[in-house]
């Protein structure tokens, strides 16, 4: 079953961000150990007005509990989505030079985070909450969804070519090149 997030899935989506982001979890959260890391997931999924916030995940859940999430906002959100991030790290490391990489382009619903439970790895779910944020997309009115991904991991970059996402360009995220991948809905 897919659902919306609620406040209440923050302990089990903490390990699943994590479990996608790994440097990017440790930079968002400011984070020094595994469980400061996951204190700060924690902390920003439950509150509201941030990229991370329940407000802006789906849920996919199968035996009582979340085991995968897929994070969501349209990329001209993405500056306001990450102000309340960066005013934290800005003070937390007493530097009001930081800034988040803009991911997102601003004609696109953006995929931020896409992770499945390794337990569950295999069974569909990574897909089925693809096409939910493909549906969710095209039912607000938008016509591109995209999504990054570590040009590494070959496993999501075939699953994204397979769902019709095409590789547009690469960034630089943490010092590593990430693919931007998109698919565009006809009107």
């Amino acid at each position: 079953m897919i659902r919306n997030a609620v406040i209440t899935d923050q302990t089990e989506v903490a390990v699943l961000l994590y479990n996608a982001l790994h440097e990017i979890a440790e930079k968002l959260t400011g984070g020094n150990t595994h469980e400061e890391v996951l204190a700060g997931l924690r902390h920003w999924f439950s509150q509201p007005g941030n990229r991370l916030s329940y407000e802006n995940c789906l849920i996919a859940e199968q035996d009582g509990r979340p085991v995968g999430v897929i994070v969501l906002y349209h990329g001209n959100e993405a500056n306001r989505l990450d102000a309340p991030i960066v005013t934290y790290l800005r003070k937390l490391h007493g530097d009001a030079s930081i800034i988040l990489e803009k991911e997102a382009d601003d004609d696109e619903y953006y995929i931020d985070t896409l992770s499945v439970h390794p337990d569950y790895s295999g069974k569909g779910i990574g897909s089925a909450l693809i096409q939910k944020a493909e549906e969710q997309c095209q039912m607000l009115g938008y016509h591109k969804i995209a999504i990054l991904a570590d040009m590494s991991n070959t496993r999501a970059l075939s699953l994204y070519k397979h769902r019709g996402y095409i590789h547009d360009y690469t960034i630089t995220l943490v010092g590593e090149p990430f693919a931007h991948l998109s698919k565009t809905f006809m009107t």
